[in-house]
């Protein structure tokens, strides 16, 4: 999977990362208090829970892009449909969509199978060049890390409805890919050969 990092920007391969996480949907039981001007303002510490909802970040790496699908569940269609938009509307003329994803059961081409009629499954399918994260070793996906960045810039305050959420996501999204922030990805083959050693088979002399 670290190889597929290394290959140079191509638009007809694009290389894809996709990772999900779920959001609690918190509101205000008692509105925030006015203060004046200058001063902190006052907000309650009880919140009333209006369920969850599931966000699907998908982004390009290497062009600076990225894309979050605000979903009510996590389920193999979600993430069905999260593909069938990747490669009909965001990567409609792309031979081949590289796909970098963590190793969930949900995740695989029978999802495709599930979710829509077997020929629109396969040429879904055929569209894909699916790379796995290892067990244990999601952190090795890009899209976790834009996906940090979206907690910390996006998602650090009560957002009571999944329709405020979509709001204040794809206001980030608008302004993050204006400026094509791009992943500076250090981490080599030869780094996790010497980082993950405790995970490659041992052979005596």
């Amino acid at each position: 999977m670290l190889a597929v990092y290394t290959r140079g920007y191509d638009p007809r391969r694009p290389q894809i990362c996709l990772d999900e996480t779920s959001r609690q949907l918190l509101g205000e039981v008692n509105p925030p208090r006015s203060v004046a001007p200058g001063r902190a303002a006052r907000a309650d510490y009880e919140y009333q829970r209006n369920g969850t909802c599931n966000l699907f970040l998908v982004c390009e790496p290497l062009a600076g892009w990225r894309h979050v699908r605000v979903s009510d569940r996590r389920t193999r269609i979600d993430w069905a449909h999260c593909i069938k938009d990747l490669v009909d509307v965001h990567y409609p003329n792309a031979e081949r969509i590289v796909l970098v994803q963590d190793n969930l059961n949900t995740h695989t081409p029978a999802s495709l199978y599930e979710a829509f009629p077997p020929a629109e499954a396969k040429r879904l399918t055929n569209r894909l060049e699916l790379h796995a994260t290892p067990k244990h070793g999601s952190w090795l996906n890009m899209a976790e890390i834009e996906l940090s960045v979206l907690a910390e810039q996006c998602l650090d305050r009560r957002l009571a409805d999944r329709a405020s959420l979509e709001r204040q996501v794809a206001a980030w999204e608008r302004a993050r890919n204006r400026t094509r922030r791009r992943v500076d990805w250090r981490f080599t083959t030869i780094d996790a050969r010497i980082k993950l050693k405790h995970l490659y088979p041992a052979t005596e002399d």
